[in-house]
């Protein structure tokens, strides 16, 4: 699932369970995330939804409305 995703969006991120309701046990789950305590963890996912969501809004693949400034990278300017 994550190879798709990240063929058709180029998005990278926490990888999708195939089967989420698996695991009834909070601590083998926290054992096979490798990524912290649980709450850590749904914390990340909703901050990641919320990026998804906005990024939706931004449209950040469409052109830019206007060219940028010739010397917008430049440093020192």
């Amino acid at each position: 699932m994550a190879g798709a995703v990240r063929k058709t969006t180029g998005l990278v991120g926490l990888a999708v369970a195939e089967n989420p309701h698996e695991e009834t046990d909070v601590q083998k789950l926290q054992d096979k995330l490798n990524g912290g305590q649980i709450e850590e963890v749904i914390v990340q996912a909703e901050n990641e939804l919320s990026l998804a969501r906005k990024m939706l809004q931004w449209k950040p693949w469409e052109p830019l409305v206007e060219e940028p400034p010739t010397d917008q990278w430049r440093w020192p300017i």
